[in-house]
């Protein structure tokens, strides 16, 4: 492209932006310039525009508990924008959700509503069509009550979830949980060799160190996308029940609070489970794959090794053509 041309594209669109911003035309009940309605000369379509991080609290149930509680999310609402507008009314999707908030409790029939809400209230005119794409969703900390392993105790484990409604193509609504599950493996190869080296140590055949040797072990995490099935929708499949088929996957959850015998518990319990990345990716696989309520998964692990300065990860997902390949 020559600079000729450059500077001809360029100066157009200056002088179109100069001259609809100093005359605007449409105005707004009270009169004020409504610059985001004029048409667009571009004809450029936008899939997806809108707001992300819009902090807002919002009420859940929690199903263990049968409690309400409330929660502060992170917002991402967006919308596609036709080749013949300007722009959206973004306050209007803020607005909107601060007013169903006020009294209503987030699940699949909230996030429903919502959408039906924006693809009529997000029309500039009663006469235009329906939106082609509606994206809601929120992320937020979700606390489970989780008891200790052997003693009379029990602490607050928190899980990042992200909750997202997305409606294309006018009404094929999917529905997504992804919840950051934190885990401790074992190497069981460094496992392995630590017996191998005690009995040798206790034959005499080896003098090194005392007798004992540690393997090394991590905390760890699987980042879990899921698609919901309508059978999960009907019966209210959430947050809980996806961390229950995590804990069936990768028992060693870590713990939120501990005595000693939960300690010795939790070491007996990563002795009876050591995992490399590609066990705790095999592990999750089954679990997901067997559930009837999961559409589709992803699940981005990561061991967030002890004996080296980098981490072991692995990305594993169901394969559906066209479906999930990262949790991310």
């Amino acid at each position: 492209m020559t600079d000729t041309t450059q500077n001809s594209i360029k100066n157009k669109n200056d002088n179109v932006d100069r001259e609809q911003i100093l005359n605007c035309e449409t105005k707004d009940a009270t009169g004020l310039n409504d610059f985001q309605k004029l048409p667009s000369e571009d004809q450029i379509a936008i899939p997806s525009v809108g707001v992300n991080r819009f902090r807002v609290p919002l009420k859940f149930h929690h199903k263990n508990e049968d409690i309400i509680m409330s929660h502060d999310c992170h917002a991402t609402l967006f919308i596609n924008l036709k080749k013949e507008k300007t722009g959206i009314n973004m306050s209007r999707l803020c607005s909107i959700l601060n007013e169903q908030s006020l009294d209503g409790v987030v699940d699949y029939k909230f996030n429903k509503n919502l959408i039906d809400l924006y693809q009529e209230k997000l029309r500039d005119y009663p006469d235009e069509k329906f939106l082609d794409k509606v994206q809601v969703k929120f992320e937020f900390n979700f606390p489970l009550k989780q008891k200790s392993l052997k003693s009379d105790n029990w602490g607050w484990q928190y899980y990042t979830c992200v909750l997202e409604s997305v409606m294309t193509g006018g009404n094929d609504l999917k529905h997504f949980i992804s919840v950051h599950y934190e885990y401790s493996s074992t190497c069981p190869c460094s496992l392995s060799m630590s017996k191998q080296y005690e009995k040798a140590w206790e034959r005499g055949e080896i003098k090194d160190g005392n007798g004992i040797a540690t393997a090394h072990s991590q905390r760890s995490g699987a980042l879990t996308k899921i698609e919901l099935t309508k059978q999960a929708v009907e019966q209210d499949f959430f947050i809980e029940d996806l961390v229950d088929l995590l804990r069936i996957a990768l028992p060693t959850e870590t713990q939120s609070l501990v005595k000693r015998a939960d300690e010795q518990a939790f070491a007996i319990l990563n002795g009876a489970n050591p995992m490399f990345v590609e066990h705790a990716s095999k592990r999750v696989f089954k679990t997901l794959n067997a559930s009837k309520m999961i559409a589709d998964w992803a699940v981005n692990i990561e061991h967030w090794e002890s004996l080296h300065s980098h981490n072991a990860a692995a990305i594993i997902y169901k394969g559906i053509a066209g479906g999930l390949t990262r949790a991310d």
